[in-house]
């Protein structure tokens, strides 16, 4: 009896530790900014770069401890919704409207040009994704009932509009939301999805638009970013960002590229406006009031910090996650 009491402890006791080993925290940075950030782009471990409101842009090369802002010349009252960082001194910022542009810096944020304008009446982007170096793509909010898409293949000194989508025509009411920079992503080498929010909420994988069973049918109400395992399986989230505990219809998973969704068990714990897919089962959301956490493919989130954030993104070449948002506040997570 003594010894399989032994073995139970042993049991009860190595679960225990392997629980506490995998435990999740948010550490603050003191970033020195006020700024709403909401563009997060993570170069590797230690070069990340932010943008936000005001026209500003942050970059630090030491994985957060120490950070250098800039100001935009000229662009002071620009919101700089999303960015895009290759290096420790090239990265394009979006600018998203009255009028919309796009800029570019190949040293480090010294000196900026503008690569893109549009000065249409009620031209709005919403976010960026590059597949590579060279190819990127920019979408923006329905002018009519067309969506704005343009394309770059050369790190973004030129975009080009695409007449591909023609065919994709929105509900009356639907947009996409700027909250993360992250409602459009690479899906293989060729293609993006994208989802969107509004009165209606749809995926839209190439022409083909899927309907979603996410909160819709407000202004504030929707899909809000999409992440992407492979060609199959992917986790949409959102909410409504005027009630920021709210968990209705916030998350949802495909598993067969679009076809059927499913709920999560336990969902995130309120409004999110970013989710990442971070290796394995593991994906990580955020929004307004914290951070969740998940290793079980989205079935289960956890509630591991209450820190408000817009944006998270992994390493492109690494594997540490970052967190920006509202005043200035940039975060990193800890797993212990």
């Amino acid at each position: 009896m003594q010894k399989i009491f032994l073995k139970i402890n042993i049991g009860l006791f190595t679960c225990f530790l392997s629980v506490v080993s995998t435990a999740q925290t948010v550490k603050l940075f003191n970033s020195g900014s006020k700024a709403s950030l909401r563009g997060l782009s993570v170069v590797t471990d230690n070069i990340i770069w932010v943008s936000g409101s005001d026209g500003t842009v942050g970059r630090s090369l030491d994985g957060g401890n120490s950070w250098n802002w800039t100001i935009v010349k000229g662009f002071e009252k620009t919101d700089f919704r999303d960015i895009e960082a290759f290096d420790k001194n090239t990265a394009i910022i979006m600018g998203i409207a009255d009028p919309a542009y796009i800029l570019k810096t190949i040293d480090g944020g010294v000196n900026w040009r503008i690569v893109f304008t549009d000065t249409t009446k009620g031209m709005f982007l919403d976010a960026m994704e590059f597949w590579n170096d060279k190819t990127g793509i920019v979408i923006g909010d329905p002018i009519g009932d067309k969506i704005f898409v343009a394309k770059t293949f050369d790190t973004g000194e030129t975009w080009h509009r695409i007449s591909t989508t023609k065919n994709i025509v929105v509900d009356i009411g639907e947009a996409f939301f700027a909250s993360s920079g992250t409602n459009v992503r690479k899906l293989n080498k060729q293609e993006v999805v994208f989802v969107s929010g509004g009165l209606r909420s749809h995926l839209f994988i190439g022409s083909t638009k899927i309907g979603l069973p996410i909160l819709q049918g407000t202004e504030s109400t929707g899909a809000n970013s999409i992440a992407i395992k492979n060609k199959r399986c992917f986790i949409i989230v959102g909410g409504d960002f005027n009630k920021k505990d709210d968990t209705t219809k916030n998350c949802t998973i495909t598993t067969d590229g679009g076809k059927t969704f499913i709920s999560p068990t336990i969902t995130p714990h309120g409004y999110r406006s970013c989710v990442e897919y971070f290796g394995k089962r593991t994906w990580i959301s955020c929004g307004l009031n914290g951070v969740d956490y998940s290793n079980d493919e989205g079935k289960i989130w956890r509630w591991i910090s209450k820190l408000s954030f817009h944006s998270v993104r992994k390493a492109k070449k690494g594997s540490v996650v970052y967190f920006s948002g509202n005043g200035g506040k940039i975060g990193k997570l800890i797993i212990e």
